[in-house]
């Protein structure tokens, strides 16, 4: 998904990339290894706001140090976007949005 526009959005001078990885669809790190080594920091979101499924911590620990062997140390962890990204909503309650936060800080253990 992001072979075409990583090239081109890694030239802007800017100090940190938030990027949506939480489906298949995102594919890999591949090519943002162009940031390897730069010092602007590499934002990957790999829990999902979108659904009610909730992670495992491996899982997110898998992907974040896929991501981590590929773009470097310059590299956090964040949710794929915001609870309530639509005027909608998602189809997910307050306790599993409360249960994903929890993962994201229970993941500090790999950071």
């Amino acid at each position: 998904m992001y072979d075409s526009v990583a090239p081109i959005i890694s030239k802007i001078p800017y100090d940190g990339f938030f990027v949506e990885y939480d489906d298949e669809r995102s594919g890999g790190f591949e090519p943002w290894k162009i940031l390897n080594g730069s010092k602007a920091t590499f934002v990957v979101g790999l829990i999902s706001t979108k659904n009610a499924r909730l992670e495992t911590q491996e899982e997110i620990k898998q992907r974040f140090l896929e991501a981590k062997e590929i773009i470097g140390e310059n590299i956090a962890l964040s949710p794929q976007c915001g609870f309530a990204s639509v005027e909608e909503g998602n189809c997910i309650d307050e306790k599993v949005q409360w249960d994903k936060i929890d993962l994201l800080v229970s993941c500090n253990d790999f950071l």
